[in-house]
């Protein structure tokens, strides 16, 4: 496994129970920045391997990005708040990891 799939396993294994963060900002945060696309399909092929907690990760708008509401009603027993729009308000809920994580 190299260093930047290890370090996206970790950085989303490690979000917070009622905290969230999207798919940009792992992949900014695990050190590629236009990395999102891969952090997706990483996710999608790694959830159940490495038990991530696949329902914190959302879009850069707020919004879940699978269809249903699995996703959505998980996030709500966290405490996670969606408004009219289905929106999660990054400003509250995004978590960003401290500068020296590993």
């Amino acid at each position: 496994m190299d260093v930047y799939t290890k370090r996206v396993i970790q950085m989303i294994q490690s979000i917070p129970p009622g905290r969230v963060m999207t798919y940009g900002g792992i992949a900014k945060a695990a050190g590629n920045p236009k990395g999102a696309r891969q952090v997706s399909w990483l996710l999608h092929s790694m959830s159940q391997k490495y038990h991530l907690p696949w329902h914190r990760v959302i879009n850069a708008q707020g919004r879940i990005s699978l269809t249903g509401s699995e996703q959505q009603e998980m996030l709500e027993v966290e405490g996670v708040i969606f408004d009219e729009n289905d929106r999660v308000d990054l400003h509250k809920y995004q978590w960003v990891p401290p500068n020296n994580f590993e």
